[in-house]
């Protein structure tokens, strides 16, 4: 390196003491005058001239200046520590020694220790002063490791885990309900998720010894339920039957699935089922599926009651005959809906609607050939979309957008029941981390401290647990919410006059026929303008 910067020295002589300025090299730096009558005051100088000193740094030659009388105490090379704010460095200066000793090793790392300089001392850094002994110029003699962060734990499921996957549709809009890919069909031995357990990462430390902790990162375990094999270190999910995989809250679910080859009617009777029920035939009128899991229909659902825990598909549509209903906590994807009642916890989708009454929390669509709303209720947390809503006829139709208050109050609790919970699992973690450094340090613990430990941490686990479940639940409701704010209705052929709509708490009924339309609420009332 050299000596690049410019530098300053007592010269001790007979009747006077005088200060030395050695001029800066092309790319070195001047001195600086603070630390120079810095270093003056502390050798017992004060009565120097300022601007003597100011005028010969600002020449940048090399001069002598006196600065007192007689001054017979030798001076031995010396040095200065500066610790950083963070204390992830230790900043160092050397002084030229006047007619004493230089500094060796062991008298540097004891100053550095004076200084409370206790780690990363570098010791190669240190060489390189001796090597080229270059003053008023800064070494680094000790660096800090910051912390390495790790990253949180995370689970890849290996099916469909999108509750608003939509069907595929064919180029003409409709769906292909033959090919629908909105149900994960799985294989006994599949695997199904895969937990990758977080990475803690790095300790770090500053100069002064502190450890300095990474950041805090999240674990996660896998939850399921039946029907699943999990691997010996507790990091993968393989499926124990054939049938279909669906993730409820953050727990992965297996249901077998019980198939009728034909209808169900008085050869069958009522069905009950705990897991997915697939029909080949029709439902006919009078009888009840009742499943935890998806029903898929092959044919047509008559004045039939159907009630699933996951979705209902029903390939070749629904003549309710006022009696029949559908309800899914999932989506219900159906052919077409006649005299029915249906009650989604996700989306609808339909080729068509006729005098029914349609719930949706999030979007009711109807789009193929015919794609019409005609007659009866049609409510959605976001969307309403059709090509034709309403009758020439006026038949009676009404359609509702936006959140339901129910869901609005739940999201507002959930916020709340997080933040409570969040709270209670860092008290928790904060009295397991003081206990792990008292058995790290083998500090020994009663029995009933133990007891204690053990009990905190079950109940951190299940803190965890109750957390998880209740992120997913606040994602969904958020997404729902989301939604309603920009609640709308689509029209891409007609709108009939009559036709009332509501969205959130304003109405508005259809004076004339509109067409290629969209409705949404703005300045506290129901806006029409053209899409």
């Amino acid at each position: 390196m050299g000596q690049a910067n410019a530098y300053f020295q007592f010269v001790i002589k007979e009747h006077a003491t005088y200060i030395k300025l050695f001029p800066a090299a092309l790319e070195g730096n001047v001195i600086e005058i603070g630390e120079l009558t810095e270093y003056l005051e502390r050798h017992g100088c004060p009565d120097y001239n300022l601007k003597e000193l100011v005028a010969a740094i600002n020449s940048n030659e090399m001069t002598e200046i006196m600065v007192g009388d007689i001054y017979p105490i030798q001076i031995n090379e010396e040095m200065s520590v500066t610790v950083s704010a963070d204390a992830m460095e230790a900043v160092c200066r050397f002084y030229p020694a006047a007619g004493g000793t230089n500094m060796n090793v062991q008298e540097i790392l004891r100053d550095l220790t004076a200084k409370g300089v206790k780690a990363g001392v570098d010791q190669d850094e240190i060489l390189k002063f001796f090597q080229d002994r270059a003053y008023c110029t800064d070494f680094v003699l000790a660096k800090g490791k910051k912390p390495v962060d790790g990253q949180d734990a995370r689970i890849e499921y290996y099916f469909n885990t999108d509750v608003d996957l939509k069907p595929k549709k064919n180029e003409d809009g409709s769906v292909d309900y033959r090919e629908l890919n909105v149900i994960s069909h799985i294989k006994e031995g599949d695997l199904l998720a895969k937990l990758f357990p977080e990475d803690h990462g790095i300790k770090g430390y500053d100069v002064q010894g502190k450890e300095i902790k990474p950041k805090q990162v999240r674990s996660l375990r896998l939850e399921y339920g039946n029907n699943i094999r999990v691997s010996e270190d507790k990091t993968e999910l393989y499926s124990e039957v054939t049938g279909h995989a669906s993730l409820v809250n953050g727990k992965v679910f297996v249901s077998d699935v019980y198939e009728v080859p034909a209808d169900v009617d008085n050869s069958t009777g009522n069905i009950d089922y705990p897991g997915n029920v697939t029909i080949r035939g029709n439902v006919k009128g009078g009888f009840s599926i009742i499943a935890k899991g998806d029903v898929v229909v092959e044919g047509v659902v008559e004045d039939a009651l159907i009630q699933a825990g996951g979705q209902i598909i029903v390939k070749r549509g629904i003549h309710g005959m006022t009696k029949g209903i559908l309800q899914a906590q999932g989506n219900v994807i159906c052919k077409f809906i006649e005299n029915a009642t249906i009650i989604s916890g996700g989306y609808v989708e339909t080729d068509s609607i006729l005098h029914s009454k349609v719930s949706a929390a999030t979007e009711v669509r109807v789009s193929g050939k015919n794609g019409f709303i005609t007659g009866g209720v049609i409510r959605a947390g976001s969307l309403v979309e059709a090509q034709t809503i309403g009758s020439s006829l006026g038949a009676g139709t009404r359609i509702e957008v936006g959140v339901d208050p129910e869901k609005k109050e739940r999201y507002v609790k959930v916020q709340e029941e997080l933040l409570q919970l969040n709270k209670t699992i860092e008290q928790i973690r904060t009295i397991l981390t003081t206990y792990g450094e008292k058995i790290k340090n083998k500090e020994k613990l009663d029995q009933g401290k133990i007891q204690y430990i053990e009990q905190l941490m079950r109940a951190f686990k299940e803190k965890e647990a109750q957390r998880t479940s209740l992120e997913h639940e606040y994602e969904r409701l958020q997404s729902i919410l989301n939604g309603s704010s920009n609640a709308r209705v689509k029209v891409s052929k007609i709108l009939y006059a009559g036709v009332i709509v509501n969205i959130t708490d304003v109405s508005l009924v259809v004076k004339d026929d509109r067409s290629f339309c969209q409705l949404y609420k703005d300045e506290g009332e129901v806006k029409i303008s053209n899409m």
